[in-house]
């Protein structure tokens, strides 16, 4: 069995046989799986899982193509541009004091600002399509105080943290913000989690695509992508693991 994808908030896709199953991982669900070998996720078509035995993991070159919108900058890379419908820019802040621009489909910004786990945001402009939309996000980008994109060990850093507050709020004077929002994603947290690799333990919850566990008195922060392409075993390991400050 194993994982080839994973829906935040809610649990993982596993393939076995060329059929595809979901794990449920909401919050108060029990993952009781070791992680054996790791190997290309191949692709599902239609449903099926079409198995890869490449090495490269999450995806090998033939499976792992990038979105090319994800790196549009207002100059279409496709033959033909397809985003002709209206398109949100906002901001969002990852605490501490990570502060991002960025750009999706007007309908789908609440979704697009949780998947990425923003503690706080704000949609300041609607533009028609996706080409006015990543220009003017590219332009914002080059001021230097904004970034574009947020990886997630920098949004690690934050958890159990506050935004800064007052920068978040300077940020916002500069613009006009038509909508405002605040996220609290329920995972009641004290401390950092520790960053691990793992598929055990209770699940607190997640913030996007980061499942947090609850395991031996410590809790952990396993980003998703890094479990696709592994195999689940039913025996979980006794392995030693880093404990938070919490366990002791």
């Amino acid at each position: 069995m194993q994982v080839v994808g994973y829906e935040s908030g809610e649990g993982l896709y596993v393939a076995s046989g060329g059929a595809v199953e979901f794990v449920d991982a909401g919050a108060g669900a029990e993952l009781a799986f070791g992680l054996g070998d790791r190997r290309c996720a191949g692709t599902v078509h239609d449903g099926d899982h079409i198995a890869c035995d490449a090495a490269d993991a999450p995806y090998c070159d033939a499976h792992g193509s990038v979105w090319v919108c994800a790196r549009c900058t207002g100059t279409c890379l496709k033959d033909e541009m397809d985003c002709h419908e209206e398109h949100a820019i906002y901001l969002a802040a990852f605490a501490p004091d990570v502060l991002k621009v960025g750009v999706t489909r007007l309908w789908r910004l609440e979704t697009r600002l949780r998947e990425q786990g923003a503690d706080r945001a704000a949609h300041i402009r609607t533009v028609p399509d996706g080409r006015v939309a990543r220009r003017i996000e590219a332009e914002l980008a080059a001021g230097g105080d904004l970034v574009d994109r947020v990886r997630v060990p920098t949004k690690l850093d934050g958890f159990g943290r506050r935004v800064d507050a007052p920068a978040w709020e300077a940020l916002l004077d500069r613009f006009d913000p038509i909508e405002r929002f605040a996220f609290d994603y329920g995972l009641d947290l004290d401390e950092r989690p520790v960053a691990e690799t793992m598929a055990a333990g209770t699940v607190r919850g997640w913030k996007g695509r980061v499942l947090v566990l609850d395991r031996g008195g410590s809790t952990y922060a396993v980003d998703a992508r890094d479990l696709v392409g592994y195999e689940l075993t039913d025996e979980v390991p006794e392995r030693e693991l880093q404990s938070s400050l919490g366990a002791f």
